[in-house]
Order: C-alpha cells, then structure tokens, then sequence
C-alpha cells in the first residue's frame, strides 16, 4: 500500500480547487494518491473518524487564513456566504429544502441537539424507544435526559440480536410500541440508526420512519453512518428530525455534521448547543442584543448561523467535498456502488482465511452499505480477554486499526471499504488478523493489562511502583 502527495499548490477560487479534469479517477491505489495517510499506515476504519482529501483540505486552510487575515470580515461578513454555500449543497444532496438543513459539529452534537429541545409532559408518560445496538453516545444522551428529568420521561430499549430479518427487526419494534401503552406510557420519540456502529448494519429505517410516523411518534434518525455512504433522500423517508456526518463518508474535513429538522418540527429546536445570539426568548422582556449582523433567514436558521466562536471552516468545505467526489471519483452513486460492492467482496475474503463467517441474514438487507462484519476464530475465554491487547497491538505491530466488538457470543471485526482501498488490502486484513489470533492462542496477550499498567501508570504519576 502507497501513499502519495499532491504536488499541486492550493488555488485561489473554489472551483479551481477540484482540478481541471473532468474525468473521474479509478478506485483503489489510484485513488489513494489524493489522501494523506502515513505510507506505512492502512487505514481500514474509516467508519470511525472519516478522511479528507487533501485538496478540500487545502480549502480548509484557506477559510482558516482567511479567518485569520481580517477576522471580523470574514467571520461576520463572508462566512455566512459560504455556509449558506453548504447548506444548498448537502441540502440538494439530501433532497431536501435549504431552509430545512443546518451544519453542527457531529451527528453527538445534533442527536443531542434535538432531545434536549423536546419539552416532555409533567404527567411522566414519555418514554423514549431505542434500539441496543444505539450508538453508546447516544445512549448516554438518553440515560442523561432520563436522569435529569425528574422522572418526565423514561426510555425503553428494543434488543436486537444479528443476524435478523429486517421483517423481525420491525417485529421488535412494534411489540416495544405496544409494549409501552400497555405500561400507560407515551412513546414521543425513537432514536434509531441508518447504519449502526458495532455491528455496523444497516436498519430498515425507512420503514421504521413510516411506523413511527403511523403511530404519531417523532422518528429522530442518527445517520452518522449515512450521507456519502448510501442513498439518502428526505424528502421521500420524511423523518421528523435526521443528523447525519459529512466528515466521514462524505470526505468533509473534520468535525461537521448536518441537522435536517423539517419546517413542521423547527418550532420545537428554540436552541442550538449551545445556546447563542439566535435564540429568541419567549418574553419581549427578555431580547438581547445580537452582534452578528442579521442574515434575513428563519428563526430556525438564524439560530444555528453562529454558535459562539468556533473553527468552522468545515462547515464550509462542503460544498468543496460534494463537487470533488462527482469531478473526481464520478459522483455518488458509482462511490456508493464501489464501497459497498468492496465491503461485501472483502467481508466474505477475510472470512474465507478466518475459516468464520459475515454477519449478515439471508436477504443480505444488512450488508447493504460501506462496512463489514467479520467473525474471528477466538474461543470463547479468548474472546473475553484478548480485544484490547489485539487492537493496541494492530497499532504498534501492524500500522493499521480495525474496531473489534462482543455481539451474539462472539467477537466481530469492523472494517471499512473506501475508494483508497481494493480487495487486496481486505487480503492482508485477514491475514493480519489470523496472525493475531494465533498469537493470541499462544497466550501474547495474557499479562498485556498488568504491563500496560506498569508502563503507563507511573509516567501518569498516579502510583508507585
């Protein structure tokens, strides 16, 4: 695996920045060349933080120099011209009005955003329904609004053991529905993936939107794992509130995510997170002063046009990330096809020298994105003490990184296809992979949390030894 460098010097004008030729580039080492990975690095997370091409960013440090030239130009003036930009961009890539669509800083940020602005009824009815495969994030997000309630609203959880059927995942949905009117509650949201984290899957969610919408439920879908990745289009799912990362699998440089509330929902976001000069409080008592200067948008937009002082050059990037894939790497849907075609392709090559299988269900429904789950060949004691130690050591001795998780009584790991990659780099995944269970079975990693301790805790100055 390779890595090279673009030689060209960062254009002046937003256009120029995607080079001249209109021809998309092939896939795999060819594509490699426009990322900026260590040459000794194989990066087959991609799931977990995203990458950049370099070119976008170049753009971003120009908004940063630019920032950093005249800042009260650029941050009260200009910027919001090219945030709007983006808004227009990743909003007609949604297929989504622009006055629906707002930039915050990941899909955390929105999640958390839109559950903190919900105003639960005193009578303790609310519940919230969520899936277990919840991004642990957003879990905790849930357990915090739980917590802080005083006891206005309660959560449910919808246990998911894979493999299943998209029919029996829909099943445990509505038993969980009617499960919580039994209990006398009020189910007044559900917070459900597009693709979950680990294992990482893809949910029917369409049809959990369309359930959720027939029985009068708000849907609020974490997309984290969604724009640039599979097929996204609001305006036929309709979710009452999508968020969704754009530095990830939409090549945005980091952190940048994007909030759709549609314009029957925005009355209930009165706040972005944090609060700043757009809320508008309810007493005419109580207006304040803002000094950014007006932008004639909505209040929902206002709100979320300047959040305090923050590097939000990202944001701007946007439309930069959009028009590079399609000049460069043919647009989205052959993106799309490419990545999920690998994932599929090199789960089932890895699981071929694992001697294991994919997670995946009959209908293949599952694997419909960018990801694979790959069982490894552990046993069961193995399996429970050896995770930590293997993924440390993929670090150190392998230059490289793949997430690995319990579910259904047996290890998994996560790997990501992308554009850079190609089925030989899924060759070595398993190949490394097999060498660190065999080295796990001749017991390297027994004693590695005592050494890691006695390397680490005494540099910390936490105890002696």
């Amino acid at each position: 695996m390779g890595s090279y460098n673009q030689s060209s010097n960062p254009p002046n004008t937003r256009g120029d920045v995607l080079g001249k030729s209109g021809i998309s580039a092939a896939f795999g080492q060819r594509a490699l060349q426009h990322f900026d990975f260590d040459p000794e690095y194989r990066n087959l997370n991609h799931a977990s933080f995203g990458a950049s091409p370099s070119a976008i960013r170049k753009k971003l440090c120009q908004f940063q120099d630019l920032a950093e030239a005249m800042p009260d130009q650029f941050i009260r003036y200009q910027a919001p011209d090219f945030l709007n930009e983006s808004r227009e961009a990743v909003a007609e890539l949604l297929n989504a009005p622009t006055d629906t669509v707002v930039l915050v800083p990941n899909a955390s940020v929105g999640v958390n955003t839109v559950l903190r602005n919900i105003t639960w009824n005193e009578d303790s009815k609310d519940e919230i329904l969520y899936f277990s495969t919840i991004y642990g994030a957003c879990g905790k997000t849930i357990d915090y609004m739980v917590d802080s309630s005083q006891n206005r609203v309660s959560a449910r959880e919808i246990r998911l053991r894979y493999p299943l059927e998209d029919d029996e995942v829909i099943a445990a949905l509505r038993d969980a529905i009617e499960a919580s009117a039994k209990s006398m509650k009020r189910t007044r949201v559900c917070l459900f993936d597009t693709v979950s984290s680990l294992p990482s899957v893809r949910l029917p969610f369409e049809r959990i939107t369309e359930i959720c919408r027939e029985a009068g439920i708000l849907s609020l879908i974490d997309g984290a794992q969604g724009v640039g990745m599979i097929d996204i289009d609001l305006k036929a799912l309709d979710p009452d509130f999508f968020v969704s990362n754009c530095h990830k699998w939409l090549y945005v440089p980091r952190s940048c995510a994007v909030l759709y509330v549609p314009l029957r929902n925005q009355a209930i976001i009165t706040s972005s997170l944090p609060t700043s000069h757009g809320y508008i409080p309810k007493s005419e008592t109580g207006r304040r002063f803002n000094p950014m200067p007006k932008q004639n948008k909505s209040a929902f937009i206002n709100n979320f046009q300047f959040v305090g002082t923050l590097d939000t050059s990202a944001y701007l990037c946007v439309k930069d990330a959009i028009e590079w894939r399609r000049r460069i790497l043919g647009g989205e849907p052959r993106i799309i096809e490419y990545t999920q075609t690998l994932a599929r392709e090199g789960g089932k090559k890895v699981a071929s020298i694992l001697g294991t299988d994919v997670l995946d269900n009959k209908s293949a429904s599952m694997s419909r994105c960018a990801t694979t789950n790959v069982a490894l060949p552990l046993r069961p004691g193995e399996a429970a003490r050896a995770p930590e130690w293997m993924m440390e050591t993929m670090i150190s001795d392998y230059k490289t990184f793949i997430p690995l998780f319990s579910h259904s009584g047996r290890l998994w790991a996560r790997i990501s296809a992308q554009v850079y990659l190609d089925i030989q780099d899924f060759e070595w995944a398993g190949r490394m992979l097999l060498e660190l269970c065999e080295r796990v079975g001749k017991g390297e990693d027994i004693g590695w949390e005592h050494e890691h301790l006695r390397k680490w805790i005494p540099i910390m100055g936490q105890i002696p030894l």
